[in-house]
């Protein structure tokens, strides 16, 4: 039945029939805070947008929904999709740099996921004393990292690059492998290991 039903009905179910039909002329990705507002105003009689509680727990039990799989159904590393779209979901909005770690273990299974390290508009300082500390706390055998850039820009940077084999030389003392390193703009992603960056 959803299929058929138009994004202001769908709306219409979580915030209201009213506030639907003010929001569906916003693209979905915008509505749920998976992308930064294109425009700062909904239009020019109200205040500058912001996500509806009802929509960001949609999102929020969206993201959790894919956690569980990838926790429960070892779906880190076996689905790249799923790693993206678990990604851009959480970092690919922030108007900051945030550097997160996918912890796994011997079987890659998802241990823990989180941000390791914040930063400003467009770097964030990343420790490898800080990475492998945290390796050895959760017990990982293997790791994906990924960082968001504000700007939009998928392309890797050298720095990105060197940051990564960094951390991998660091993490092969302690035996754990970096499987990934991804690279997160909005709701696209480009993964290290795919264009032989790894």
């Amino acid at each position: 039945m959803n299929q058929i039903m138009s994004n202001t009905d769908l709306l219409a179910t979580l915030v209201g029939r009213e506030t639907a039909k003010l929001l569906a002329a916003k693209p979905l990705a915008e509505l749920f805070g998976f992308t930064r507002p294109r425009q700062p105003q909904l239009c020019e009689s109200v205040a500058p947008y912001t996500v509806h509680p009802a929509l960001a727990a949609a999102k929020e039990l969206f993201v959790r929904c894919i956690q569980e799989r990838m926790q429960e159904e070892d779906l880190c590393f076996s689905s790249p999709e799923t790693t993206k779209t678990f990604l851009c979901s959480k970092i690919g909005h922030l108007e900051h740099e945030s550097f997160w770690c996918l912890w796994l273990d011997s079987q890659n299974r998802l241990i823990e996921a989180g941000e390791l390290f914040r930063g400003t508009v467009n770097q964030a300082s990343v420790y490898p004393r800080e990475v492998v500390k945290k390796a050895l706390a959760v017990n990982a055998a293997a790791v994906i990292f990924a960082h968001n850039h504000p700007s939009g820009s998928l392309e890797p940077s050298r720095a990105d690059e060197v940051m990564t084999n960094t951390l991998k030389s660091a993490l092969a003392l302690v035996d754990v492998r970096v499987l990934d390193h991804f690279v997160v703009a909005g709701t696209q992603a480009t993964s290290f290991a795919a264009t032989g960056r790894l």
